[in-house]
């Protein structure tokens, strides 16, 4: 039994939410990977992106971090072309984002020391009886959020924040019921 949010025979979902969603995730260039992926989804349905993930991960060096984070305004140019979301603002985020997350490498040491620092390296599992009363935020997505913007990261709202932490795991909100959680 999977969480109700998974559209039933659509491989592409059942696979994120078997494999994936929700599992802790310490890898910082799968981080980085997810954290840009999630904010590629602002406004936009999670599977419109999950089918476009493999051509983000082309386009963006299979988010290599130092990679992403050299990218030009012809690099830009390039990937506006590919088989991804075309809004420009986005994708201009996401490399700035990279330089960010450079630093934040410098100061924590990882991606992953810096994220899980939030939630004290513990994941926060949730009492989901339905996903239609699950949270989109969370004083600690706020928190989380606050912090990224005061960085001056971009396409970060608490709910995108709220949504990438149930992704990495530092939140499980899969519903009681899952065979996942």
């Amino acid at each position: 039994m999977r969480c109700s949010w998974v559209k039933s025979g659509d491989i592409t979902y059942e696979n994120y939410h078997d494999k994936e969603w929700g599992k802790p995730l310490h890898d910082d260039r799968a981080l980085f990977e997810l954290f840009s992926l999630e904010t590629q989804a602002a406004g936009l349905s999670w599977l419109t992106i999950l089918k476009k993930r493999q051509s983000y991960k082309e386009v963006f060096a299979d988010f290599d971090l130092t990679k992403v984070a050299s990218f030009t305004c012809k690099d830009i140019e390039s990937i506006m072309q590919a088989d991804i979301i075309k809004n420009r603002k986005k994708i201009e985020a996401l490399i700035h984002n990279a330089k960010l997350f450079v630093k934040i490498k410098k100061e924590f040491g990882s991606i992953d020391k810096y994220f899980w620092s939030f939630v004290d390296f513990q994941p926060i599992v949730n009492d989901v009886v339905d996903c239609k009363q699950a949270p989109t935020t969370s004083p600690i997505s706020d928190a989380l959020t606050k912090d990224l913007k005061k960085r001056g990261f971009k396409f970060v709202g608490s709910v995108t924040i709220y949504a990438f932490m149930q992704a990495c795991g530092m939140v499980n909100d899969h519903e009681n019921e899952c065979d996942f959680k």
